[in-house]
């Protein structure tokens, strides 16, 4: 599944994205520390990573594995 970044707080490690459909999703520091990344900028396109109940476990960039 993939989203658009609307909101990311560099101190917290939290923001929200919004789905191809337009569906809002909240990521936790958890999720955003599972990526590896340093920082994402707004409008950046991500990749969800969820397990099998559905939980957000990564954002990713779609290029990374």
């Amino acid at each position: 599944m993939q989203g658009t970044v609307a909101t990311f707080d560099s101190e917290t490690r939290t923001g929200s994205l919004l789905l191809d459909d337009g569906t809002p999703v909240a990521f936790d520091r958890a999720a955003f520390d599972a990526s590896g990344l340093r920082l994402l900028r707004l409008g950046q396109r991500v990749r969800l990573e969820h397990d099998a109940e559905g939980r957000l476990l990564r954002v990713a960039i779609p290029t990374m594995p």
